[in-house]
């Protein structure tokens, strides 16, 4: 049992639909930033570029068991997850959870999670919902972690996201500044 809490984290944003985070006053354009460049900066790839990556399957739930189990077991502090575990939390479920592998020669390389958190907009007129996605765990192997949560950005935006969130946490911060994640 832990007495007290013993880190603190602090949430980053990349912006997906820039256009929608402003006109609900989600995020505003800096003075030396105008809509038109603003969505030039954080517009993301259409097609992802680590070959063979696919929405995971119950079939990959052993694989990324031990992938996850290895990748975490180099924190001081981390969870463990049975294969039962890492079929409830990360076997995607629309409008709840997305999870993805790659698969190289019948072996799971790489894996991208992240979950749906979406938020009511009060008091506009065309925008009722912020649809954002929280990042839950990602594991590269056959890529950089920055091509990886490329990757990620992509496969939020594709499925309707408008904003992508994470922690300072684990190696994320190695990528906020190139991926134009704000604080």
């Amino acid at each position: 049992m832990l007495p007290k809490p013993f880190a603190k984290c602090t949430y980053y944003h990349r912006n997906l639909n820039v256009q929608k985070l402003v006109d609900i006053k989600f995020t505003y354009l800096s003075p030396k930033l105008n809509m038109a460049r603003a969505k030039g900066l954080y517009k993301v790839k259409k097609e992802t570029s680590i070959p063979g990556i696919r929405p995971m399957e119950p079939k990959d739930v052993p694989h990324v068991q031990k992938i996850l189990a290895e990748y975490l077991s180099q924190f001081k502090v981390h969870g463990y997850y049975s294969e039962e575990e890492v079929a409830h939390w990360f076997l995607p479920r629309k409008k709840v959870v997305y999870s993805f592998v790659s698969e190289q020669n019948g072996e799971i390389k790489d894996f991208i999670s992240f979950y749906s958190l979406p938020s009511s907009v009060l008091q506009h007129e065309v925008h009722k919902k912020l649809f954002a996605c929280y990042s839950f765990f990602n594991v590269a192997k056959s890529v950089s972690f920055k091509e990886l949560m490329k990757n990620a950005l992509i496969l939020a935006k594709e499925h309707g996201f408008d904003v992508y969130n994470r922690l300072n946490v684990m190696e994320n911060e190695t990528v906020f500044k190139d991926l134009l994640f704000g604080k």
